[in-house]
């Protein structure tokens, strides 16, 4: 677990310098890898009706699924916010990453040495696996 790549953190850093937050002033970066060795970043995309904003891990997964298709699987989230303590998913991320990684590992990073980690049953305990 926080098994980290470098160069992906810094994929995070750098989406988090393209987010759209006029609103929070908070920018969040993430990049997931896919099972298929897919790397997609993202960045949280706010508007004034704060229900239309996207968060950066929604970003990326949607990117991922619109490039590799509906099979895709998410292996990894790094999410990176510039703050003093790492912060975890929303929960409509948690659900979106669990849809496309049961057995996904979630790294939250941020400016200090603090870090965030575990699988999504760990931020989504007793997710059920409906499929209609």
């Amino acid at each position: 677990m926080n098994n980290v790549v470098p160069e992906l953190l810094e994929l995070a850093e750098e989406a988090s310098r393209k987010a759209y937050a006029p609103y929070s002033r908070f920018p969040v970066g993430c990049v997931i890898t896919t099972e298929k060795g897919g790397r997609y970043t993202g960045c949280n995309t706010e508007n004034i009706s704060f229900g239309l904003t996207m968060c950066a891990e929604r970003s990326a997964i949607f990117k991922a699924v619109s490039e590799e298709g509906p099979d895709m699987k998410v292996v990894q989230v790094i999410i990176y916010t510039p703050t003093d303590n790492p912060i975890a998913p929303c929960g409509a991320c948690r659900q979106v990453i669990y849809e496309f990684g049961k057995d996904a590992e979630i790294i939250s990073r941020c400016n200090s040495e603090n870090s965030l980690s575990g699988k999504i049953s760990f931020f989504l305990p007793d997710s059920p696996d409906i499929r209609l």
